[in-house]
């Protein structure tokens, strides 16, 4: 009876093994098909070594649909080293920045991915690095020079410089009656509409002046100048002090940076820093074509710096002066038939690249211009734009450009940049469809995409839940200990083995809570920890930033699952 009361206890007590196994298994499936990954079939997880909290953990989501606030994550970029306003330690010029440890980590693998998706993993598309500073005839031919500018608009008071197509003004009137009874001034945002009606309102209450009023009609200043006299204009009001009389009338300011060429200082030496990256492709595109053997469609991509001289900086980095482009020009025959299909294709590219390195679709929009807000050479554009914390911003813009630029070059420069198709042996200049998008602008995407707040048991706990392809540091390796020399000596060798691979760290500061905490802020979304139990079974814990589960691998296991995690395969 003895016996057979032992034979019943020990097989309950497997089948309790054999529940937990499948349960932390199918939870591990879980985890990674939220990640749009497969399940990790090939990788024999050691579930029965899990270590689980003495209590379940209680999560809840503060800011799960939102956007994260702009002050929130200038301080969070701050403090863990992703940007730094430029020569802070003097009176830094706005509109330039520095980034820090992990904010250059976050850069290089945004350029990285798309080079590898764009060019290395494309058989039609091959790469270029251009110059910065270039022949000025090439931005005469462009059109830079003579209309590379925005509106801008000077307050006489404050000093200040507003470009006008981002101040806009309105008249609040009666509905009874088309005189103004005041002027109003607000910068361009998405809540401006109410935050104007609010200011006009208290201004009509000063006045003595009650309602009922027309709903403001906001206009930019471009538009004031055609539509108000001289003395209407004087009651707008200045953005800067809120006072009327202090705004210049708007005038175009040139945006590109001059330099000298050379050891003289006259005419003959001016040149320009370049305002965008793709002029470098259209004077280098039969070169490229050439030498590289391609045939149309193909297309050519580059990473680099560019200039713009910009009247008010702002956002952050969403707007600066110095910024990084990644753009692509893909050369199409220049049939009426073709455009509409490559352009198409092209938006889709795009919008599902966005996604797949980590950006929320649901702050993701499309904004097809209108054909009288094209360009004069423009056939169609399509922006991506994005809800920022500041508000709904253009983030990338895919057009098809026709032939306008190369059409332009060719006959500047005299030279011809025809490409005869081998198939109808017919000449033509090809047309081309245009994805640009700005790094900068792409890495606070990514930041507030990232950005999220909850409570664990009580307690805040930010992270940046970067997709694990993009995040600066891939891998975190903690020693539960750092007075036992086993320990520190087989996690240091770990992690001198992850570092052959992926951009790591080796932290050894505090308890393993905080340590925990100060990854999931740099958004690192793989923790390592080598415990007693490491030198026994060479087995580490593995700890997953967004769910906070562990689990126990071997090296080799931990090598297989990071590389489908991290690279894909």
């Amino acid at each position: 009876g003895v016996s057979r009361h032992i034979m019943q206890l020990f097989g309950a007590f497997l089948v309790l093994i054999c529940i937990e196994n499948i349960i932390v298994t199918k939870g591990m499936q879980r985890y990674l098909l939220s990640r749009n990954r497969h399940p990790i079939s090939s990788v024999k997880v050691r579930s029965k070594n899990v270590r689980s909290s003495p209590t379940p953990l209680q999560m809840t989501t503060v800011e799960d649909n939102t956007v994260v606030k702009m002050d929130d994550l200038v301080n969070l970029c701050k403090r863990k080293g992703f940007i730094f306003q430029s020569s802070e330690i003097y009176s830094p010029m706005a509109g330039f920045f520095d980034y820090g440890p992990l904010g250059v980590e976050l850069k290089n693998n945004i350029k990285k991915l798309w080079w590898r998706d764009i060019v290395q993993k494309r058989a039609d598309i091959v790469g270029l690095d251009s110059s910065i500073i270039a022949s000025p005839s090439i931005w005469q031919a462009s059109g830079h020079i003579a209309g590379f500018s925005d509106p801008m608009v000077d307050c006489k008071e404050s000093k200040l410089r507003f470009r006008a197509d981002q101040v806009f003004w309105a008249a609040l009137k009666k509905e009874s009656s088309e005189e103004a009874v005041c002027y109003v001034s607000i910068m361009e945002s998405d809540t401006m509409q109410s935050e104007a009606t609010k200011v006009a309102l208290k201004k009509a209450k000063t006045l003595g002046v009650s309602g009922p009023f027309q709903p403001l009609k906001l206009q930019d200043l471009t538009v004031a100048v055609s539509e108000l006299s001289e003395e209407a204009y004087s009651q707008i009001p200045s953005p800067a002090t809120g006072l009327p009389g202090h705004l210049t009338r708007p005038r175009d300011f040139n945006l590109m940076f001059q330099t000298s060429v050379g050891a003289m200082s006259d005419a003959s030496a001016v040149a320009y820093l370049r305002p965008e990256t793709a002029q470098g492709i259209f004077t280098n595109f039969a070169n490229v074509q050439r030498t590289a053997r391609m045939k149309v469609p193909f297309g050519i991509a580059q990473i680099g710096k560019a200039f713009r001289n910009e009247i008010t900086p702002r956002n952050f980095i969403f707007r600066s002066r110095e910024f990084e482009q990644m753009e692509l020009e893909y050369f199409i025959p220049p049939d009426d038939d073709a455009w509409p299909k490559f352009h198409a294709e092209w938006i889709e590219t795009c919008w599902d690249w966005l996604k797949s390195i980590g950006l929320r679709e649901d702050l993701m929009f499309r904004c097809v211009h209108e054909d009288h807000k094209l360009a004069h050479y423009a056939r169609a554009c399509t922006d991506v734009t994005f809800k920022f914390p500041f508000g709904t911003q253009e983030l990338m813009g895919v057009a098809a450009r026709g032939n306008f630029d190369l059409t332009q070059h060719s006959q500047h420069s005299g030279k011809s940049l025809d490409y005869l198709d081998p198939t109808t042996n017919t000449k033509y200049i090809p047309h081309v469809i245009e994805p640009s998008i700005g790094v900068d602008r792409l890495f606070l995407a990514l930041m507030t995409s990232a950005y999220a707040e909850e409570m664990v048991e009580g307690e805040k706990r930010t992270v940046m839940r970067f997709h694990p392809s993009v995040a600066p540091i891939k891998v975190a390796v903690f020693p539960l200990v750092n007075n036992n020399p086993d320990i520190s000596s087989l996690a240091r060798n770990l992690f001198q083995k992850l570092q052959q691979r992926y951009m790591c760290e080796f932290d050894t500061a505090g308890a393993i809570g905080r340590r925990y905490r100060r990854a999931d802020e740099a958004g690192t979304p793989f923790c390592v920890t080598v415990d007693f139990d490491s030198l026994d079974k060479q087995t580490f814990t593995v700890r997953f930033r967004d769910s906070m589960k562990q689990l126990r691998m071997t090296t080799d296991e931990l090598l297989v699952f990071l590389g489908k995690e991290i690279d894909g395969f």
